[in-house]
């Protein structure tokens, strides 16, 4: 595969001979920590109105725990293997999110869909979320929630291609950019709370969303499980979209041809579904964005860091 950037190969060749003696934690490992880290640090300045401060510790300190624990181990087969190249980034991921249920508001107390709704206006001249009620059908609106709903399921599929083929490289570097998407995404949570169109928006739509039953039963499994969360800005659908699409093309592109449709229902079922405004998308584009950055920056730095040992 071609590389998008100058050192790949070197970071290639590197992730496929270092061993638990002789290597660094690896990026991804890195990023986790960081970001546990920084979670742990703002539980503690905002203790006197973050909600069980002390669970939210506890919860963060066995993570970090746990993933220095298996980055030094750093596994190379078997069941620990799987678990810390799969179960456990995923359970980071899932946990975090959650706590952010009582990080957030503990940290900001107001919301800011105000100036995201005004901004929408700016933008488009009217409210994106209403205009689109002119395309609602039923079909369609189980088709788009197909597509958000492959957000879960993009970076599985693509993971366990690169697995399944051995280009454990390739997964690792995947699981750095897709991890520092998520991670950066829930930053963006903290600095910008805001709940979305569909709980603040209603009284301005003359239409309620409705599919054939799939809609439906999907929505209400995703709000028993996510709960309400002030996750609106920037759309996180969008930017591990983006991500794992990016990532698709340089390392698997025979996935393109599934991937592509599914992104783009994606993206437009964020607002069609009143999941998002429409600048929550553009957020997302730019999640994307400063995550490409971001994590070539750190490939870069974690190679060089190898060849000095």
């Amino acid at each position: 595969q071609s590389s998008s950037f100058p050192g790949h190969s070197c970071i290639i060749s590197l992730v496929r001979n270092r061993t638990s003696t002789t290597a660094t934690i690896r990026p991804a490992d890195q990023v986790s920590i960081f970001f546990l880290s920084l979670f742990a640090s703002l539980t503690l300045l905002f203790h006197r109105t973050v909600e069980a401060p002390f669970r939210l510790l506890v919860i963060y300190g066995v993570l970090i725990a746990v993933q220095i624990y298996l980055g030094k181990l750093a596994p190379r087969k078997g069941v620990l293997k799987f678990i810390y190249d799969i179960v456990f980034p995923t359970i980071v991921i899932f946990v975090v999110f959650d706590t952010l249920t009582i990080l957030v508001p503990g940290i900001r107390s107001h919301d800011i869909d105000y100036l995201l709704i005004r901004a929408d206006y700016f933008l488009f001249r009217t409210y994106p979320t209403v205009w689109m009620e002119r395309f609602y059908n039923p079909f369609l609106t189980d088709l788009l929630q197909v597509g958000y709903l492959s957000y879960y399921f993009l970076p599985i599929i693509l993971g366990a291609t690169l697995k399944i083929q051995k280009r454990n490289a390739e997964f690792e570097e995947g699981l750095l950019f897709i991890l520092l998407c998520f991670f950066l995404s829930y930053v963006g949570y903290i600095l910008f709370p805001a709940l979305g169109p569909r709980y603040t928006m209603e009284h301005l739509q003359s239409l309620p969303v409705q599919g054939n039953g799939l809609y439906e039963w999907t929505v209400s499994i995703l709000n028993q499980i996510e709960g309400i969360k002030r996750d609106a800005f920037p759309s996180g659908h969008t930017g591990i979209s983006l991500t794992v699409l990016h990532l698709t093309f340089r390392f698997e592109k025979r996935l393109l041809p599934l991937f592509i449709p599914l992104v783009l229902l994606l993206i437009i079922a964020t607002v069609y579904c009143r999941y998002h405004y429409a600048v929550d998308v553009l957020g997302g584009i730019a999640l994307y964005l400063l995550t490409i950055f971001t994590g070539r920056f750190m490939m870069k730095k974690w190679a060089s860091q190898v060849v000095l040992k």
